[in-house]
């Protein structure tokens, strides 16, 4: 059964940083494409940014050059190291996985976590 759990939202000041941890069970996060999303209230899902089996990654436009994507194949979690951080940041942040990284750019995954909440204040 595969599980993708979430961690390491908050509270933080606008400018400040936060890095998001998706911990992997069933699946090994170094063979599947792997992305992050948020969903901020009465918004639609958006995806964030992705990387690939191959280690490629991909980013939305407005968080290119401050949020950074990797994961770490020996603890099998994903990662999303988010500086900068703006009042648009504000969001629910869900990680999900899927064979296919095309699926992921359209927002689309098979596998989702439950979320962690990131709230950027001025």
């Amino acid at each position: 059964q595969v599980q993708l759990v979430e961690s390491g939202g908050g509270l933080v000041q606008a400018g400040g940083s936060l890095r998001l941890s998706c911990a992997a069970s069933g699946l090994t996060v170094s063979t599947i494409a792997m992305g992050w999303f948020r969903q901020a209230p009465g918004k639609e899902r958006e995806f964030v940014a992705t990387i690939r089996s191959d280690g490629a990654t991909y980013y939305r436009h407005s968080v290119k050059d401050r949020f950074t994507i990797s994961r770490d194949n020996a603890k099998n979690t994903m990662y999303l190291q988010m500086n900068s951080l703006n009042l648009g940041d504000t969001a629910l942040y869900y990680c999900a996985a899927d064979p296919l990284f095309t699926s992921l750019l359209l927002s689309k995954g098979t596998y989702w976590g439950q979320g962690t909440q990131v709230t950027v204040s001025s």
